[in-house]
């Protein structure tokens, strides 16, 4: 975020989006606010609770005028004094950090924690944030002075992995330090949110207690349902009922109430209707529980009665230090042997294995605990979210990372609170542990109105959620069964090392179908080599057919499946076998599953191997198990994408020469200053704002009259095009406001008189003329970016020029866009051919086009205000590219928020 030339006092918009809540390094939220001056009593309470050896090593006195410093702290004027407060769910003061100015540049900055809350991580945070406010008013250095044997502060200035300047006089040492984060600072403070995540997690899916309100005998009810999971699940923790009656549930005691549990609560799951939630939350909160699952719906998903409601319960929650999760959930499942962990009311308990499963839906929630258990698959761990209104899927994520019982994590999703969070996360763990996706409400996309190219391609698609995903290296499905399929392969088998298959099978009209799903699929089916036929042809019968597919015949016994498969395994030949039965008599197919299982433990993981019964059973046991040649060929495509992403280079954003933020953000405070609201820049704006960030523009003049037109044509010395200015027009060459390779003065004034007349009758359509020096012939694309509210920049390029949205040929990223996504994205697109020299046609300058999409992303991450940007054409030829005509739209951005943050 760059430094404003002339730093201001923040709006009071600005200061409420830094009042967030933060999570501790143990889990627990706190609230960080700006200091204000009616704080000053608490302030001063805070002070005066400090012991006396940290009042010294704050004000190198235990005598310090604590009246004077709490004026100090809370009478803050933003601009050469500020600060921030750290304060519980009751609004008891826990933490206070503030910077003084020096200078222009550099500010002096002190902390004080209170005692209990010190080792949780709560200086780092303030830290992070403080620095934050202080980038805004211009700060660029921090100061502080710290006592030589102050050694936590000091701790706390190195762990942030900023380079730090330290000088030392007589009894005191000088730490400077940037406010601007180095990557290895944020990457510190990712890993303090991971720490927390987990911690977080942890209570829910490894609580040392749990307390069930709404407990019943009756194993009908949500509450007797839940309790009864946990009995049966054998939980090893401390396990408590609480009902009103305080009736026996078989051998376990019932308490009427909270406060007669004789143990700490981990864990409160709350099986109450809607309208006791809060009050049985608050309970739980001054009973110090660490977290809750609300199970009861009638929150966010009822309406505004029960939004409301929600925002009080997730109060309640922060207020007390709780994480939350739910409402409206099914509850969360362990089946790890040391928790034996099932806090849900579903009716079906799937096997203990390596997949972690989230659903955020009930609904679907049982009927994939349902399914895993039908088809054997082993479960981890399993968490429904409901509606998240606190814990969400990246925090299960997070959990996960860490939790060696969980290979495969498979996610359904309906919406996303922080996608760009969830895309940073995803990324990292899938580098370790395959993430798979199904996102439902896909088709609700093209809601959007749009007025733009860009806008108009990307508004009717989900093409942001497909962005997301690719960048993050998430496994998108389309189906539950698609989920179950990957699931099975992913759990129970290696990633394959390529896109290499060979099929064998005991007839032949499957192995077609087989060998046609897996090309369709992506997969390649080459030719065996020699020496390996020669093996297959000592094992199998004499007139099996040795391609690929290897046909064995109607009479193949279960010996020659495995000799075949271990013998291709072994060769090297091929990264997966997909093996397809077919019921004959001469051999069970169980008998066949048991020797594809030999032949895979000889194996012992060099590759895949993909059992297909067609006999409508799933016999695979330890190895997954098909019911029809595509299903396998599907999965095994996908298992094949996700080893390409892990190997493939990450690519990194590149620094583009040539580039004046602070000039463009100048334009757009202008452009915004005379259109509060925001609107389209004008033509002069938006050539200027593209030139801040380098694109490459044709020599042009913005005028006003057919004379002035013609007079532009002579001093742009060649043929020129002419373009109605008029910035509600988007298909200018459709309604006349375009003519091409105009020579000289007169035919350029002419052209502007029919362009005026064809006008005339409109009076909002004309502004004026511009008027382009011609670009080189070459190919015409679009490259542009449309603002998601959730997603950010979404930056597309693909077929441009009149026939944009008839192709619809187009590729995606979420911006910033790294040298690689560039690099993809033009490959993606089925016109690239067109670009390399497509039958005999000249090729043009890729990597010019390259550049454009980098530069456009650079532009509007850089600024947020930029919510549509779109060039159209951008002409590429062998020599570069240009950008001949573009629009901009610019909207007030939103105040940034400080992190590390909780969603709000």
């Amino acid at each position: 975020m760059p430094a404003p030339t002339e730093p201001t006092v923040p709006s009071d918009a600005a200061l409420a989006a830094r009042e967030v809540d933060v999570a501790l390094r143990d889990g627990a939220p706190i609230r960080v606010r700006p200091v204000h001056a009616d704080d000053l009593p608490a302030v001063r309470a805070f002070l005066e609770s400090l012991s006396a050896d940290s009042r010294r090593l704050r004000f190198f006195t235990p005598a310090a005028d604590l009246a004077a410093a709490a004026r100090w702290a809370a009478e803050v004027d933003r601009h050469e004094r500020d600060g921030l407060l750290a304060l519980t769910g009751d609004g008891e003061i826990v933490g206070h950090a503030a910077w003084a100015r020096i200078d222009a540049d550099s500010a002096e900055v002190a902390f004080e924690v209170a005692e209990p809350m010190r080792g949780r991580g709560l200086a780092s945070i303030l830290l992070a944030h403080l620095a934050f406010g202080a980038r805004a008013q211009g700060i660029g250095t921090f100061v502080a002075e710290v006592l030589p044997e102050n050694h936590k502060m000091l701790g706390v200035f190195r762990e942030s992995r900023l380079p730090l300047q330290v000088s030392a006089e007589p009894g005191v040492l000088t730490v400077q330090m940037p406010t601007a984060f180095t990557d290895e600072a944020r990457e510190r403070f990712r890993r303090r949110e991971r720490i927390a995540a987990v911690a977080a997690m942890d209570a829910v899916l490894a609580p040392a207690s749990i307390a069930v309100l709404g407990a019943t005998h009756d194993a009908a009810t949500i509450g007797g349902a839940v309790f009864a999971n946990l009995v049966a699940s054998g939980y090893t923790g401390a396990l408590h009922a609480v009902e009103r009656r305080g009736r026996a549930i078989g051998s376990h005691r019932c308490y009427r109430s909270l406060d007669e549990v004789p143990d700490e609560i981990d864990l409160a799951v709350l099986a109450v209707p809607a309208g006791e939630v809060l009050g049985a939350a608050r309970a739980c909160g001054e009973r110090g529980v660490r977290a809750l699952a609300v199970l009861a719906a009638g929150f966010a998903e009822s309406g505004p009665d029960g939004a409301a409601r929600q925002r009080e319960l997730l109060r309640a929650c922060r207020g007390a230090g709780m994480r939350l999760v739910g409402p409206n959930c099914l509850g969360v499942l362990n089946t790890d042997p040391r928790v034996r962990l099932d806090a849900t009311f579903a009716p079906s308990h799937p096997p203990a294995g390596g997949i972690g499963l989230l659903s955020q839906s009930g609904g679907v929630g049982i009927a994939l605990l349902e399914q895993a258990r039908a088809l054997g698959i082993g479960v981890s761990t399993f968490v429904s979210v409901g509606n998240k209104a606190d814990l969400s899927g990246n925090d299960f994520l997070e959990w996960s990372e860490q939790d060696e019982r969980t290979r495969a994590i498979l996610l359904y999703l309906e919406s996303f609170g922080n996608p760009r969070k969830f895309a940073r996360i995803a990324r990292r763990v899938g580098q370790r542990k395959p993430i798979v996706a199904v996102k439902a409400g896909r088709t609700a996309a093209g809601a959007r109105a749009a007025s733009s190219h860009t806008g108009a391609l990307l508004a009717s698609s989900e093409l942001a959620v497909a962005a997301l995903f690719r960048q993050a290296g998430v496994l998108r499905v389309d189906t539950l069964g698609e989920l179950f399929d990957l699931a099975a392969l992913l759990e129970r088998q290696p990633l394959p090392a390529g896109r290499r298959v060979a099929i064998v099978t005991n007839a032949g009209g499957p192995g077609i179908l087989a060998a046609d799903a897996c090309q369709a699929a992506g997969l390649e089916l080459p030719r065996l080599p020699e020496p390996l036929r020669r093996r297959l042809a000592a094992i199998v019968p004499a007139s099996a057919g040795l391609a690929n597919p290897v046909d064995l015949l109607v009479d193949a016994t279960p010996q020659a499946f495995a000799g075949a498969v271990e013998a291709i395994g072994r060769a090297g030949a091929v990264d997966a076998v997909i093996a397809v039965f077919v019921p004959r008599p001469f051999a069970r197919a169980e008998e066949v599953a048991g020797a594809l299982r030999d032949a895979a433990g000889a194996l012992a993981g060099r590759l895949p191997l993909l059992p297909v019964f067609m006999t409508g059973e799933r016999l695979g046991g330890p190895l997954p198990s098909f019911r029809y040649p595509e299903d396998a060929a599907r999965a095994l495509a996908r298992a094949a994408e996700h080893a390409r992403w892990r190997r493939a280079p990450r690519g990194h954003v590149p620094r583009l020469d040539g580039v004046r933020g602070d000039e463009a953000s100048a334009i757009v405070a202008r452009a915004l200053a005379e259109q509060p609201g925001g609107g389209w820049l004008d033509a002069l704006a938006t050539h200027d704002l593209l030139a801040c960030h380098g694109l490459p523009l044709p020599s042009q003049r913005v005028v006003r009259s057919p004379t002035a037109a013609a007079r532009a044509a002579s001093e742009l010395d060649g043929p020129v095009a002419l373009k109605a200015l008029a910035p509600k027009m988007l298909h200018k060459s459709e309604r006349g406001g375009v003519e091409l390779g105009l020579s000289g003065p007169s035919a350029t004034r002419r052209a502007a008189q029919r362009m005026r007349e064809r006008f005339a009758t409109d009076r909002d359509a004309l502004d004026g003329f511009l008027v382009q020096r011609m670009a080189p012939t070459g190919l015409e694309l679009l490259v542009g970016s449309t603002t998601d509210p959730l997603f950010g920049p979404v930056v597309a390029c693909g077929a441009g020029g009149r026939a944009v949205e008839l192709l619809r040929d187009v590729a995606v990223r979420l911006a910033p866009v790294t040298d690689r996504g560039a690099r993809n994205m033009l490959r993606e697109l089925g016109t690239f051919p067109l670009l390399e020299g497509y039958r005999g046609s000249e090729p043009v300058d890729v990597e010019a086009l390259e550049e454009v999409v980098l530069r456009v992303s650079g532009l509007v991450d850089a600024h947020p205000e930029v919510v549509e940007l779109d060039c159209n054409p951008v002409v590429v030829h062998a020599g570069g590219a240009v950008v001949v005509d573009a629009r901009v739209r610019v909207v007030p951005s939103a105040p940034p928020v400080p992190t590390p943050a909780l969603r709000r």
